[in-house]
C-alpha cells in the first residue's frame, strides 16, 4: 500500500469514528477495538490504528495498556471552560501577530480560502484542519514561546472538532468568520485584531453553551 493510499484511508477513518463519537453513536466508555473497525471498514489494522492515535491526540479517545482504545468522556463542562482562557490568549496573540506580520496576510488569506473551499465540498476533515492553521498561524506569528505553549495545552484542535462535527456552525459561516480577524491584522490594527479574535471566540463559547443547556434540557 502506498504511503498516500494508507494516509487516505486513515484520514478516512478517523472521520467516520469522530462522526459516531460527536453524534453519540459511540458511548463515552465505549472500546474501540482495531480488528472489528478494520473488518466493518473493510481495511486492514494499520489505518485503524493510525487513525486511533490521531483521535488520542485529539484527546477524542483513551487508551490503556493491556485494555486498548475507548472513547473519552468528553463532557460540555469541560468543553466550556477552556472558551475563556482560549479567548484571552487569542486576544494577546492577534494583537501581537498585528504588529509583528505588519500586514502580510498571505498565510491567512490561504487557510481561509482552503476553509471556503473545504465548506465547499463539505470535506469537514479539511475544513477542521485549516480552521486549526489559521489560528495556529496567528499564535505563532505573535513570537510569545509561553503563549503558544499555553495555546497548545487546550487542545484546541479537539474542540474546533467538536464545534464542527457538531454542527454547533454551518461549514460555510465558519469560514466566514475569520475574516474580521484577517482584516483588521492586514490594517495592522493590533486593537481591533485582539478584540476581534476574542469576540471569534466568545461566538463559539455561547453556541456552545446554548448546545449544553439544549441537550441537558432534552435529558431531564
Amino acid at each position: 500500500m502506498s504511503a498516500i493510499s494508507r494516509t487516505v484511508l486513515r484520514e478516512q477513518v478517523k472521520d467516520v469514528l469522530l462522526q459516531r463519537i460527536v453524534n453519540g453513536e459511540l458511548k463515552p466508555g465505549e472500546r474501540l477495538v482495531e480488528t472489528r473497525i478494520a473488518s466493518e471498514l473493510g481495511t486492514s489494522q494499520a489505518p485503524v490504528r493510525e487513525a486511533l492515535r490521531d483521535l488520542e491526540l485529539l484527546r477524542m479517545v483513551e487508551s490503556e495498556p493491556f485494555r486498548g482504545a475507548r472513547v473519552r468522556a468528553f463532557g460540555n463542562d469541560e468543553l466550556i471552560e477552556v472558551y475563556p482562557v482560549r479567548a484571552v490568549l487569542e486576544e494577546l496573540a492577534a494583537k501581537e501577530a498585528a504588529k509583528l506580520l505588519d500586514g502580510d496576510v498571505t498565510v491567512l488569506e490561504r487557510e481561509v480560502d482552503e476553509m471556503r473551499d473545504a465548506a465547499g465540498r463539505g470535506d469537514i476533515n479539511a475544513l477542521v484542519r485549516h480552521d486549526l492553521a489559521f489560528h495556529r498561524v496567528i499564535v505563532e506569528a505573535a513570537g510569545n514561546s509561553v503563549l503558544e505553549q499555553c495555546w497548545k495545552s487546550l487542545g484546541v484542535e479537539g474542540r474546533i472538532t467538536i464545534s464542527l462535527y457538531g454542527t454547533y456552525v454551518e461549514p460555510q459561516e465558519a469560514a466566514e468568520k475569520h475574516v474580521p480577524i484577517l482584516e483588521a491584522i492586514r490594517a495592522v490594527k493590533p486593537g481591533p485584531a485582539g478584540r476581534e479574535a476574542r469576540r471569534h471566540v466568545e461566538e463559539f463559547a455561547r453556541i456552545a453553551r446554548q448546545r449544553a443547556k439544549t441537550a441537558g434540557a432534552a435529558a431531564r
